[in-house]
């Protein structure tokens, strides 16, 4: 090869691989390391596109009842297993419907175009079943809130989550175990 073009093509092929690199570091960013699920900037980006496309899209907030009793009595690790089995419930319960994510800490988040299309009662029933680990059965628990966007004043993802959120508190009112959807 001519040492020219060699020279020509060196800084290109460097910045190639460096904007790889880079993108690959970006969508590391937007997965939590625990679950693989989108973070909230990650998430975000997607519930937004989809309120956008879907203006009957619903909300919906999840939170572990009981989460701390559970890792201060079986360890860190029995916990990270709860977090990752919740995710995994919430993921499949979305399917190639909708987009889950972690917020952080016990506190999930996923966002589907339709809620009448899924089926929230299976969404409980899932969170809530028991996690085999290390020879026990772990009890979960889950309170979940549901937000239509189509039902707010104006359709934000910030005020559909405020509403969700509002919905998993009375949920875990109703003394936990259960879901609500705003009204």
């Amino acid at each position: 090869m001519d040492p020219q073009i060699a020279a020509a093509i060196a800084p290109l092929l460097g910045w190639a691989v460096h904007g790889g690199i880079l993108t690959r570091r970006l969508a590391t960013a937007r997965r939590d390391p625990l679950t693989g699920l989108h973070t909230r900037a990650g998430w975000i980006a997607r519930a937004e596109h989809c309120i956008r496309r879907h203006p009957q899209a619903a909300v919906l907030l999840v939170d572990l009842d009981h989460f701390k009793t559970l890792n201060d009595t079986h360890g860190h690790a029995a916990g990270d297993a709860a977090l990752t089995a919740t995710a995994h419930r919430l993921r499949t319960w979305c399917g190639g419907h909708g987009t889950a994510g972690r917020l952080g800490g016990d506190e999930f988040v996923a966002i589907v175009p339709q809620l009448a299309a899924v089926d929230l009662d299976a969404l409980t029933a899932a969170l809530h079943e028991p996690l085999p680990y290390d020879g026990l059965s772990l009890p979960l628990a889950a309170s979940v809130g549901a937000c239509r966007v189509a039902e707010l004043p104006v359709p934000a993802l910030t005020d559909a989550l405020a509403a969700a959120d509002a919905a998993m508190y009375a949920a875990k009112g109703r003394g936990r175990r259960g879901s609500r959807s705003f009204r």
